[in-house]
């Protein structure tokens, strides 16, 4: 970087707005790369339209919805609407960056353009579903309205360095479970859409990953306490939606995503291509941050081990039953 603003020793001199015109040159350098890098690809080219039918209602000849009418698997249904739900929200989570970054400058032409590409990911997400009618579409809408009236508010939206080290590892928790979810569908289409999705997941991951990178050259205390909080109290967005908790238990169950992907496919990958536990001349403050994350990460792979016991035991009585069934 060739930010000719000196090393401020204090912590406390280090405001959101100084970090924000502080981190700009990155923030368009990095804007620069995404564009040549990411490629524009059109929704409906992903949806199987010769596949849709009229549903009730307007239309005589419309057909009720029977879970029988699509191939997704139950696992794939859940998830899928788990995935879409949360990319509904994409209105309050714009409101949400572009009050804490700004719409002016590298920061708000990013700010837009994570927007509009983000906007594909549940067109095509709903379209699929209602083509395919991999799910009840009357409960699909009632699931958004409620989801989408209850709002959504950040839980780091009190600080930019928070929001940017949570998005860092959010938008690769969200590749993930798209990916997987695919996987898991059972229909190749669906596999590849959600791939694509994935595909501008991983890229805005990789460009708040170099921005949190930026940020801990330049006041790498603050970063450290910031990538602590943010590791040990992680979310997903769509916690707040209707009938979340259970709906992640299943996917836990089914490999969509669960603690031991959270530990070795989200949380380690990022720490480790930022070498977060190796940096050193840390003040008081960051040592201690850096110290309680390497401590959580070992207590979470421990819970990971827990949970990995559990789901081979229950795929072990499943076999059994399975087997004398037969």
């Amino acid at each position: 970087m060739s930010i000719t603003s000196p090393h401020l020793g204090s912590s406390s001199a280090w405001t959101d707005a100084r970090l924000l015109y502080a981190l700009e040159e990155v923030v368009e350098k990095e804007l620069n790369r995404h564009l040549k890098v990411a490629k524009d690809w059109m929704p409906h080219e992903y949806v199987p339209w010769s596949d849709g039918r009229n549903f009730p209602g307007l239309f005589e000849d419309g057909d009720a919805w029977d879970k029988e009418q699509s191939k997704v698997t139950e696992i794939g249904r859940i998830a899928l609407v788990v995935n879409l739900l949360t990319e509904d929200n994409l209105p309050s989570y714009h409101h949400e960056i572009a009050t804490l970054f700004g719409r002016d400058g590298a920061w708000g032409t990013w700010v837009h353009r994570w927007t509009a590409e983000e906007g594909r990911h549940g067109i095509v997400m709903r379209d699929y579903l209602l083509t395919s009618r991999a799910v009840d579409p009357d409960k699909l809408e009632e699931f958004r309205m409620a989801h989408m009236a209850e709002g959504f508010e950040s839980d780091n939206r009190h600080s930019m360095l928070h929001s940017v080290a949570y998005v860092a590892f959010q938008e690769l928790a969200t590749r993930i479970s798209h990916r997987n979810t695919g996987h898991q569908s059972g229909d190749p289409v669906c596999d590849r859409m959600l791939a694509r999705i994935a595909t501008d997941e991983n890229l805005h991951m990789v460009f708040y990953r170099n921005l949190l990178k930026a940020a801990f050259e330049l006041a790498p205390d603050l970063t450290m306490q910031a990538v602590r909080d943010v590791v040990v109290n992680f979310r997903m967005p769509g916690h707040g939606m209707p009938g979340f908790e259970r709906a992640a238990a299943q996917m836990a169950i089914g490999e969509v995503y669960n603690l031991r992907i959270h530990h070795d496919d989200v949380l380690q990958p990022v720490l480790r291509h930022l070498k977060v536990m190796d940096i050193a001349d840390l003040g008081p403050e960051g040592m201690k941050a850096q110290e309680e994350l390497g401590l959580y990460m070992h207590g979470l792979d421990t819970e990971a081990a827990k949970f990995d016991e559990k789901l081979a035991a229950r795929k072990a009585r499943m076999a059994a039953r399975a087997a004398a069934s037969v």
